[in-house]
């Protein structure tokens, strides 16, 4: 286990600040296949808006960032709920 520790933090050395920031939210993302399993999970909904604004905020697009975290919020504060499924009545 250390040694794949120690392989994965220096890969990770190896990266920009924007491209963790890009990988993580890239990993965080609900794809269209998980979605009906986690669109209440508010923990992995706010997630992926979490990880999302660091790439903004990153790529100096504070107001983007900051959308993000307020949907992030919403979803820890549930003022925010899950909207119908994209594919139904189409």
């Amino acid at each position: 286990m250390k040694i794949q520790s120690e392989v994965i933090n220096k890969r990770a050395q190896e990266l920009t600040t924007e491209e963790l920031a890009q990988l993580l939210a890239e990993k965080m993302t609900i794809s269209s296949y998980d979605w009906h399993k986690l669109k209440n999970n508010r923990k992995a909904q706010a997630g992926q808006q979490l990880a999302s604004s660091l790439v903004y905020l990153i790529n100096n697009q504070p107001e983007e960032a900051l959308e993000r975290i307020n949907q992030a919020q919403g979803w820890l504060n549930r003022t925010i709920n899950p909207l119908p499924c994209p594919t139904h009545g189409k």
